[in-house]
């Protein structure tokens, strides 16, 4: 069996509930993670996405911004929402899924906090918030890592909207980006530490050479996005090591994108084959 995860912010489930079934016709995914639901919990469409195949759900949202969930065909538990930064704002929440007697999964979906317009700490505080973001999340996964991996709890499976492009090949140019947030070298250099202190690997890049593009993001402001196809690498689904014999595909929905009413980001699937999980 190929277990199908999706991670996408969404950027409003309420107003992309449309391309939120056709994610759900096209790509058939077992579990989606979402980013900026940008709606309280009580507001979530959740009766019109159960109804769409997906009954379980794990919802931690906030009034007109941010916001995460986790829906999924499979049952959850254990569910956890992190605050970061002591502000509760809804970026991160993760809950076990039960594939079936003798398989579970841990689930992350996370929105890490965009940054504002200049990488500098001292001048612009929503970057400082990120770089704080990134690093309080690193030590709770150095910490929570020591203890549960290897030999304890299930595979995990961390997936989100990251707001960083760590590759050169991860934006549309290094030389016009490298100073533009999201491609800062302390961003990609955070990212990186997180990255090795839970030990995940990149299931996307893990099927793609490191000077091979592939773009998540492309801004409203570009009318000619897809020719022009100045995008950046944002979304990221990331696995613990023992998953990669697991590992069956990577790719993102960029037609998404092109839909009638899009988000700037278009989802990110991960196919898995449950049996080597």
């Amino acid at each position: 069996m190929v277990l199908t995860v999706a991670s996408w912010n969404v950027n409003s489930i309420r107003r992309r509930l449309a391309g939120f079934e056709a994610v759900a016709r096209e790509a058939q995914p077992d579990i989606i993670c979402l980013q900026e639901t940008k709606v309280v919990d009580e507001l979530f469409p959740a009766v019109e996405i159960a109804a769409l195949g997906y009954p379980h759900q794990a919802i931690s949202g906030i009034k007109a911004y941010n916001g995460v969930a986790i829906v999924s065909k499979f049952p959850l538990s254990d569910i956890e929402t992190m605050s970061w930064c002591g502000k509760a704002d809804g970026r991160h929440i993760f809950a076990r899924a039960t594939l079936n007697e003798a398989t579970e999964l841990e689930v992350h979906s996370l929105y890490v906090p965009a940054g504002g317009d200049k990488p500098d700490p001292l001048k612009n505080p929503k970057f400082a918030h990120k770089l704080a973001f990134l690093t309080e999340l690193t030590h709770w996964w150095a910490a929570r890592g020591s203890v549960q991996r290897p030999g304890g709890g299930p595979p995990r499976l961390l997936a989100g909207d990251f707001n960083v492009a760590p590759l050169p090949s991860d934006v549309w140019s290094h030389e016009r980006l490298k100073n533009i947030i999201t491609h800062t070298e302390i961003e990609i250099t955070h990212l990186e530490s997180l990255r090795r202190a839970g030990d995940w690997l990149d299931a996307v890049r893990h099927f793609l050479s490191e000077d091979e593009q592939l773009f998540t993001w492309w801004s409203y402001r570009a009318k000619d996005w897809e020719d022009a196809d100045r995008g950046r690498r944002l979304d990221h689904i990331w696995v613990s090591p023992d998953m990669s014999p697991a590992l069956k595909s990577a790719s993102a929905l960029k037609v998404a994108r092109d839909w009638d009413l899009p988000s700037d980001h278009v989802p990110v699937l991960v196919e898995i084959d449950e049996k080597l999980i």
